[in-house]
Protein backbone atom coordinates (compact mmCIF):
# COMPACT_ATOMS: atom_id res chain seq x y z
CA UNK A 1 0.00 0.00 0.00
CA UNK A 2 3.00 2.09 0.47
CA UNK A 3 3.17 4.78 -2.32
CA UNK A 4 7.05 6.23 -2.51
CA UNK A 5 7.75 9.25 -4.15
CA UNK A 6 8.87 7.60 -7.20
CA UNK A 7 5.40 6.17 -7.71
CA UNK A 8 3.80 9.62 -7.76
CA UNK A 9 2.32 9.78 -11.10
CA UNK A 10 1.27 13.46 -10.74
CA UNK A 11 2.89 16.48 -11.80
CA UNK A 12 1.76 20.25 -11.57
CA UNK A 13 2.52 22.76 -13.72
CA UNK A 14 2.26 26.33 -12.74
CA UNK A 15 2.80 29.36 -14.93
CA UNK A 16 5.27 31.27 -12.67
CA UNK A 17 4.29 34.82 -13.66
CA UNK A 18 5.13 36.89 -10.97
CA UNK A 19 2.64 39.86 -11.17
CA UNK A 20 -0.45 40.70 -12.67
CA UNK A 21 -2.98 43.02 -13.19
CA UNK A 22 -4.06 43.04 -9.59
CA UNK A 23 -0.66 42.91 -8.12
CA UNK A 24 -0.38 39.09 -6.81
CA UNK A 25 2.61 37.81 -6.97
CA UNK A 26 3.13 33.48 -6.88
CA UNK A 27 6.12 32.23 -5.23
CA UNK A 28 7.07 28.17 -4.63
CA UNK A 29 9.31 26.44 -2.22
CA UNK A 30 10.57 22.52 -2.44
CA UNK A 31 11.21 20.82 1.04
CA UNK A 32 11.56 17.58 2.60
CA UNK A 33 8.85 16.36 4.80
CA UNK A 34 7.23 13.63 6.26
CA UNK A 35 9.58 11.44 4.41
CA UNK A 36 8.97 12.98 0.77
CA UNK A 37 8.87 15.85 -1.31
CA UNK A 38 6.75 18.85 -0.53
CA UNK A 39 6.00 21.14 -3.32
CA UNK A 40 4.15 24.76 -1.99
CA UNK A 41 2.95 27.20 -4.25
CA UNK A 42 1.18 30.63 -2.47
CA UNK A 43 0.04 33.07 -4.22
CA UNK A 44 -0.14 36.89 -1.99
CA UNK A 45 -0.36 40.03 -2.24
CA UNK A 46 3.69 40.78 -2.22
CA UNK A 47 6.35 38.61 -2.18
CA UNK A 48 6.88 39.07 1.76
CA UNK A 49 3.22 37.98 2.97
CA UNK A 50 3.64 34.76 0.50
CA UNK A 51 7.16 34.01 2.01
CA UNK A 52 5.57 34.18 5.63
CA UNK A 53 2.76 31.91 4.37
CA UNK A 54 4.64 29.63 3.16
CA UNK A 55 6.72 29.15 6.19
CA UNK A 56 3.47 29.19 8.16
CA UNK A 57 2.96 25.66 5.77
CA UNK A 58 5.96 24.21 6.40
CA UNK A 59 5.36 24.55 10.17
CA UNK A 60 2.15 23.19 10.50
CA UNK A 61 2.93 19.83 8.13
CA UNK A 62 5.90 19.51 10.63
CA UNK A 63 3.60 19.94 13.09
CA UNK A 64 1.63 16.47 11.83
CA UNK A 65 4.44 14.56 11.48
CA UNK A 66 6.05 15.26 14.60
CA UNK A 67 2.03 13.54 15.65
CA UNK A 68 1.33 10.98 13.51
CA UNK A 69 4.83 9.84 11.93
CA UNK A 70 5.37 6.02 12.23
CA UNK A 71 9.16 6.18 11.55
CA UNK A 72 9.42 9.31 14.40
CA UNK A 73 10.21 7.04 17.74
CA UNK A 74 8.78 10.10 19.64
CA UNK A 75 5.79 10.62 17.66
CA UNK A 76 2.22 9.51 18.87
CA UNK A 77 1.45 7.18 16.38
CA UNK A 78 4.98 5.11 17.43
CA UNK A 79 4.25 4.60 20.75
CA UNK A 80 0.75 3.35 19.73
CA UNK A 81 2.64 0.98 17.91
CA UNK A 82 5.37 0.37 20.43
CA UNK A 83 2.94 -0.75 22.90
CA UNK A 84 0.89 -3.08 20.70
CA UNK A 85 -0.12 -5.89 22.39
CA UNK A 86 0.24 -4.34 26.21
CA UNK A 87 -2.00 -1.22 26.80
CA UNK A 88 -3.73 1.18 25.01
CA UNK A 89 -2.19 4.76 24.23
CA UNK A 90 -3.41 7.88 25.30
CA UNK A 91 -3.40 10.15 21.80
CA UNK A 92 -4.44 14.14 21.12
CA UNK A 93 -7.87 14.53 19.08
CA UNK A 94 -6.47 15.14 16.27
CA UNK A 95 -4.74 12.00 15.77
CA UNK A 96 -7.55 9.58 17.09
CA UNK A 97 -9.94 10.97 14.79
CA UNK A 98 -7.50 10.40 11.79
CA UNK A 99 -7.22 6.92 13.00
CA UNK A 100 -11.06 7.08 13.24
CA UNK A 101 -11.27 7.70 9.39
CA UNK A 102 -8.81 5.48 8.59
CA UNK A 103 -10.27 2.46 10.02
CA UNK A 104 -13.86 3.57 8.73
CA UNK A 105 -12.31 3.44 5.25
CA UNK A 106 -10.69 0.50 5.90
CA UNK A 107 -14.02 -0.83 6.45
CA UNK A 108 -15.28 0.70 3.08
CA UNK A 109 -13.13 -0.98 1.12
CA UNK A 110 -13.39 -4.40 3.08
CA UNK A 111 -9.30 -3.99 3.80
CA UNK A 112 -8.57 -3.25 0.18
CA UNK A 113 -7.09 -0.18 2.63
CA UNK A 114 -5.99 -1.06 6.15
CA UNK A 115 -4.09 0.81 8.06
CA UNK A 116 -2.33 -1.53 9.84
CA UNK A 117 -0.25 -2.23 6.91
CA UNK A 118 2.72 -0.88 8.50
CA UNK A 119 3.32 -4.28 9.81
CA UNK A 120 3.79 -6.29 6.80
CA UNK A 121 6.72 -8.17 6.10
CA UNK A 122 8.72 -6.66 3.09
CA UNK A 123 8.96 -9.97 1.27
CA UNK A 124 8.08 -8.53 -2.45
CA UNK A 125 11.46 -6.48 -3.76
CA UNK A 126 10.85 -4.35 -6.47
CA UNK A 127 14.27 -3.49 -6.85
CA UNK A 128 15.28 -6.26 -9.57
CA UNK A 129 16.46 -8.63 -6.98
CA UNK A 130 13.61 -10.99 -6.99
CA UNK A 131 14.17 -13.74 -9.49
CA UNK A 132 11.07 -15.52 -7.98
CA UNK A 133 7.71 -15.38 -6.93
CA UNK A 134 7.35 -15.68 -2.75
CA UNK A 135 5.84 -18.78 -1.82
CA UNK A 136 2.01 -18.92 -1.00
CA UNK A 137 3.36 -19.70 2.75
CA UNK A 138 5.37 -16.58 2.88
CA UNK A 139 2.91 -14.59 1.50
CA UNK A 140 0.33 -15.50 4.32
CA UNK A 141 2.46 -15.21 6.99
CA UNK A 142 3.52 -11.88 5.61
CA UNK A 143 0.35 -10.03 6.65
CA UNK A 144 -0.58 -12.36 10.06
CA UNK A 145 -0.16 -8.71 11.86
CA UNK A 146 -2.52 -6.90 9.37
CA UNK A 147 -6.17 -6.19 10.46
CA UNK A 148 -7.76 -3.59 10.87
CA UNK A 149 -10.37 -5.14 12.94
CA UNK A 150 -7.74 -5.73 16.13
CA UNK A 151 -7.30 -1.92 16.43
CA UNK A 152 -9.45 -1.00 20.15
CA UNK A 153 -10.15 2.62 20.37
CA UNK A 154 -11.89 4.48 22.97
CA UNK A 155 -13.60 7.81 22.12
CA UNK A 156 -14.16 8.86 25.94
CA UNK A 157 -10.49 8.48 26.57
CA UNK A 158 -9.28 9.25 23.32
CA UNK A 159 -6.94 5.93 23.29
CA UNK A 160 -5.72 3.76 20.72
CA UNK A 161 -5.14 0.13 21.25
CA UNK A 162 -3.38 -2.63 19.20
CA UNK A 163 -4.65 -6.16 20.10
CA UNK A 164 -1.47 -7.79 18.88
CA UNK A 165 1.98 -7.77 19.39
CA UNK A 166 3.90 -6.64 16.70
CA UNK A 167 0.97 -4.56 15.20
CA UNK A 168 1.35 -1.19 13.45
CA UNK A 169 -0.69 1.67 12.39
CA UNK A 170 0.78 3.85 9.61
CA UNK A 171 -0.72 7.02 8.07
CA UNK A 172 1.49 6.76 4.35
CA UNK A 173 0.61 8.84 1.82
CA UNK A 174 -3.12 9.43 3.72
CA UNK A 175 -1.11 11.55 6.18
CA UNK A 176 0.25 13.40 2.94
CA UNK A 177 -3.25 13.98 2.16
CA UNK A 178 -4.01 15.05 5.31
CA UNK A 179 -1.66 17.36 5.48
CA UNK A 180 -1.82 18.89 2.45
CA UNK A 181 -5.86 19.40 3.11
CA UNK A 182 -5.01 21.30 6.36
CA UNK A 183 -2.35 23.73 5.38
CA UNK A 184 -5.27 24.08 2.20
CA UNK A 185 -7.84 25.19 5.32
CA UNK A 186 -5.21 26.71 7.16
CA UNK A 187 -4.71 29.25 4.16
CA UNK A 188 -7.97 29.93 3.23
CA UNK A 189 -8.62 31.35 6.91
CA UNK A 190 -5.72 33.28 6.66
CA UNK A 191 -6.99 35.00 3.18
CA UNK A 192 -5.09 33.32 0.90
CA UNK A 193 -7.42 32.69 -2.38
CA UNK A 194 -4.54 30.85 -4.47
CA UNK A 195 -2.45 28.22 -3.77
CA UNK A 196 -1.19 24.26 -4.09
CA UNK A 197 -0.29 22.36 -1.30
CA UNK A 198 1.21 18.91 -3.20
CA UNK A 199 2.82 16.59 -1.09
CA UNK A 200 4.85 13.74 -3.52
CA UNK A 201 1.67 14.21 -5.54
CA UNK A 202 -1.41 14.22 -3.20
CA UNK A 203 -2.35 17.78 -3.86
CA UNK A 204 -4.72 20.32 -2.40
CA UNK A 205 -5.79 23.33 -5.04
CA UNK A 206 -7.80 26.05 -4.44
CA UNK A 207 -8.31 29.42 -6.61
CA UNK A 208 -6.45 30.88 -9.61
CA UNK A 209 -3.03 31.51 -10.90
CA UNK A 210 -2.37 35.35 -10.66
CA UNK A 211 -3.18 35.64 -14.49
CA UNK A 212 -6.70 34.61 -13.82
CA UNK A 213 -6.37 31.46 -15.01
CA UNK A 214 -7.04 27.86 -13.31
CA UNK A 215 -3.75 25.71 -12.12
CA UNK A 216 -3.27 23.13 -14.70
CA UNK A 217 -2.71 19.74 -13.01
CA UNK A 218 -0.62 16.96 -15.41
CA UNK A 219 -0.92 13.37 -15.24
CA UNK A 220 1.78 11.11 -16.01
CA UNK A 221 1.69 8.73 -19.20
CA UNK A 222 2.69 5.94 -17.37
CA UNK A 223 3.30 3.92 -20.65
CA UNK A 224 6.40 7.19 -21.74
CA UNK A 225 7.13 8.72 -18.14
CA UNK A 226 8.41 11.25 -19.56
CA UNK A 227 4.98 13.03 -21.50
CA UNK A 228 2.12 14.03 -19.72
CA UNK A 229 -1.45 11.87 -20.51
CA UNK A 230 -3.60 14.46 -19.89
CA UNK A 231 -3.19 18.21 -18.33
CA UNK A 232 -6.22 19.12 -16.34
CA UNK A 233 -7.42 22.39 -14.91
CA UNK A 234 -8.30 22.89 -11.10
CA UNK A 235 -9.31 25.60 -8.80
CA UNK A 236 -10.92 23.83 -5.45
CA UNK A 237 -10.31 20.55 -5.73
CA UNK A 238 -7.69 17.38 -4.63
CA UNK A 239 -6.03 14.92 -6.86
CA UNK A 240 -3.55 12.55 -6.25
CA UNK A 241 -2.48 9.22 -8.67
CA UNK A 242 -1.51 5.75 -7.19
CA UNK A 243 0.44 3.30 -9.86
CA UNK A 244 2.80 0.62 -10.73
CA UNK A 245 4.72 2.23 -13.97
CA UNK A 246 8.10 2.25 -12.14
CA UNK A 247 7.72 -0.11 -9.65
CA UNK A 248 6.85 -4.07 -10.42
CA UNK A 249 8.02 -6.94 -11.42
CA UNK A 250 6.95 -9.62 -13.84
CA UNK A 251 6.19 -13.57 -13.35
CA UNK A 252 4.44 -15.89 -16.05
CA UNK A 253 3.41 -12.53 -18.10
CA UNK A 254 1.63 -11.15 -15.10
CA UNK A 255 2.53 -7.77 -13.97
CA UNK A 256 2.61 -7.32 -10.19
CA UNK A 257 2.35 -3.67 -8.74
CA UNK A 258 4.13 -2.41 -5.54
CA UNK A 259 0.94 -1.75 -4.08
CA UNK A 260 0.11 -4.33 -2.09
CA UNK A 261 -3.08 -5.79 -0.78
CA UNK A 262 -3.14 -5.37 2.65
CA UNK A 263 -5.92 -8.48 3.07
CA UNK A 264 -3.96 -11.12 0.95
CA UNK A 265 -0.36 -10.02 0.61
CA UNK A 266 -0.80 -10.56 -3.06
CA UNK A 267 0.44 -7.13 -5.40
CA UNK A 268 -2.15 -5.72 -7.27
CA UNK A 269 -2.49 -6.00 -10.98
CA UNK A 270 -4.65 -5.17 -13.84
CA UNK A 271 -4.32 -1.39 -13.48
CA UNK A 272 -0.89 0.59 -13.61
CA UNK A 273 -2.50 3.91 -13.03
CA UNK A 274 -5.36 5.51 -11.25
CA UNK A 275 -6.27 8.96 -10.73
CA UNK A 276 -8.91 10.38 -8.19
CA UNK A 277 -10.18 13.51 -8.11
CA UNK A 278 -12.53 15.35 -5.13
CA UNK A 279 -13.09 17.61 -2.46
CA UNK A 280 -9.92 16.52 -0.17
CA UNK A 281 -6.64 14.83 -0.54
CA UNK A 282 -7.12 12.52 2.64
CA UNK A 283 -10.26 10.70 0.62
CA UNK A 284 -9.00 10.84 -3.09
CA UNK A 285 -5.05 9.36 -1.56
CA UNK A 286 -7.10 5.98 0.43
CA UNK A 287 -9.72 5.68 -2.79
CA UNK A 288 -6.47 5.93 -5.49
CA UNK A 289 -4.80 3.61 -3.69
CA UNK A 290 -7.89 1.33 -3.02
CA UNK A 291 -9.16 1.37 -6.80
CA UNK A 292 -5.12 -0.03 -7.61
CA UNK A 293 -5.84 -2.72 -5.02
CA UNK A 294 -9.51 -3.90 -5.97
CA UNK A 295 -9.43 -3.66 -9.68
CA UNK A 296 -11.59 -1.79 -12.13
CA UNK A 297 -14.47 -3.28 -11.94
CA UNK A 298 -14.84 -3.92 -8.27
CA UNK A 299 -13.35 -0.26 -7.68
CA UNK A 300 -16.00 1.38 -9.61
CA UNK A 301 -18.36 0.13 -7.21
CA UNK A 302 -16.72 1.25 -4.23
CA UNK A 303 -16.59 4.38 -6.04
CA UNK A 304 -20.48 4.70 -5.98
CA UNK A 305 -20.36 5.17 -2.52
CA UNK A 306 -18.37 8.83 -2.46
CA UNK A 307 -20.24 10.70 -5.12
CA UNK A 308 -18.11 13.76 -4.76
CA UNK A 309 -14.92 11.83 -6.27
CA UNK A 310 -13.91 10.76 -9.90
CA UNK A 311 -11.75 8.45 -11.14
CA UNK A 312 -9.34 8.20 -14.46
CA UNK A 313 -8.10 4.49 -14.32
CA UNK A 314 -5.15 3.26 -17.03
CA UNK A 315 -5.16 -0.81 -17.48
CA UNK A 316 -2.12 -2.76 -17.88
CA UNK A 317 -3.20 -3.30 -21.60
CA UNK A 318 -3.50 0.77 -22.11
CA UNK A 319 -7.43 1.09 -21.54
CA UNK A 320 -8.77 4.02 -20.44
CA UNK A 321 -11.36 3.83 -17.69
CA UNK A 322 -13.46 6.78 -16.20
CA UNK A 323 -16.21 7.12 -13.86
CA UNK A 324 -19.58 8.10 -15.03
CA UNK A 325 -19.28 11.38 -13.28
CA UNK A 326 -15.71 12.14 -14.47
CA UNK A 327 -16.51 15.43 -16.49
CA UNK A 328 -12.81 16.84 -17.31
CA UNK A 329 -14.08 17.68 -20.93
CA UNK A 330 -10.61 18.40 -22.09
CA UNK A 331 -9.36 15.35 -21.32
CA UNK A 332 -7.21 13.83 -24.51
CA UNK A 333 -5.80 10.28 -23.67
CA UNK A 334 -2.89 10.13 -25.93
CA UNK A 335 -0.15 7.58 -25.28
Amino acid sequence: MHKSILNKLLIFSVMLCCLSGNSQVLRKRTTLLMGGRFDITIVANDSLEAEKNIDAVIAEITRIENLISDWKPDSQVSEVNQNAGIHPVKVDREVFELTQRAIQFSEATKGGFDVSFAAMDRIWKFDGSMTEMPSAEAIKKSVEKVGYKNIILDSVQSTIFLKLKGMKIGFGALGEGYATDKCRTMMLAKGIKAGIINGSGDMSTWGKQPNGNPWKIGITNPFNPEKLLATIPLEQHAITTSGSYEKFVIFNGVRYSHIINPATGYPATGLCSVTVLGPDAETANGLSTSLMVLGQKKGLILLQKYPKYSCLMITDDGKVVKSKNFKIKKFKAKF
